[in-house]
């Protein structure tokens, strides 16, 4: 492992950049962006497009370690080039930018309220591809809908059991059950996760992973976790609220960083000039930034 990435994410101050979208969203974040399905006649072309918008974000001069702790990009953007360099040494060497892999492959459907991780075929290699590619670790995400004891301990049984195979390869895992902002259970929803996330991190043993979670209802809900030894970073994803708001929320939750997706993106457009996209971008960032150092 790279301690100097280690280093950064543990102690470094900034956020997270989630940039990776998949097949499924691509479309919805093309759109955002600015860019219809009328512009792309193909699965590759899209891929084309989708790339074309993270390379225009990733070497925006905005777009830097001072703010920036880490990124999390998508399969194929991993396996894809900035300025001649693979996407996670361009982020590391140029940017000073910790990068992180998607790995998951989508959700099941759902029961007992939530949605566990379809079985993820070729972990293995994409992991061993991962090392090989700098990065420093990887995502992967669950969503919890209902309070059921028995949905919630699926999701977080399923995600330590891949974060100690990833763990195993070498990486380290960022742990993603989601809870539905829309969920009319959300804060007993956080309740049963939490328990079920410290049960699991007491028996990590010297091994550390890193949480991705809804912004809580209550302010500072999960300082146990944020605290924990077993814990090296507790990230915020922002799950459908809007920019303003996600932050203002994150500001509550001490010890609790960004890791937004469209939040980060929302804004920008593939109509403005470099200049427009580059100060909106910079606004985008300093808004989160802020909020994550609280």
């Amino acid at each position: 492992m790279n301690q100097e990435q280690l280093s950064k994410i543990s102690g470094g101050n900034g956020f997270v950049a989630a940039l990776d979208q998949s097949g499924g969203s691509t479309p919805k974040a093309l759109r955002l962006y600015g860019v219809t399905e009328e512009s792309y006649s193909n699965e590759d072309e899209m891929f084309d497009a989708i790339h074309t918008m993270r390379s225009r974000i990733i070497t925006s001069p905005a777009f830097t370690g001072d703010r920036i702790i880490g990124a999390i990009l998508f399969e194929q953007t991993m396996d894809r080039r900035i300025d001649g360099r693979d996407t996670g040494e361009y982020l590391w060497s140029v940017k000073n930018v910790v990068p992180f892999l998607k790995v998951d492959k989508g959700l099941a459907d759902e029961a007992d309220g939530a949605q566990v991780m379809k079985p993820i075929a070729g972990l293995d290699d994409l992991l061993s591809r991962a090392v090989e590619k700098g990065m420093f670790g990887t995502k992967m995400r669950s969503v919890i809908k209902l309070a059921n004891p028995a949905g919630v301990d699926a999701v977080v049984d399923q995600q330590f059991e891949i974060g100690h195979q990833i763990l195993a390869a070498g990486l380290v895992p960022i742990i993603e059950p989601e809870i539905d902002i829309h969920s009319p259970e959300k804060a007993e929803a956080e309740g049963l996760l939490r328990d079920a996330i410290l049960r699991h991190a007491d028996q990590l043993g010297e091994q550390q992973v890193m949480l991705k979670l809804t912004l809580p209802d209550e302010a500072n809900f999960y300082s146990s976790l944020i605290q924990h030894p077993n814990i090296l970073k507790v990230v915020a994803l922002s799950g459908g609220y809007a920019r303003d708001d996600a932050n203002q929320r994150l500001a509550q939750n001490h010890g609790m960083v960004a890791s937004f997706s469209r939040a980060l993106t929302e804004g920008l457009s593939a109509q403005q000039t470099d200049d427009e996209f580059n100060s909106m971008l910079d606004q985008s960032i300093q808004s989160i930034y802020d909020a994550s150092i609280t």
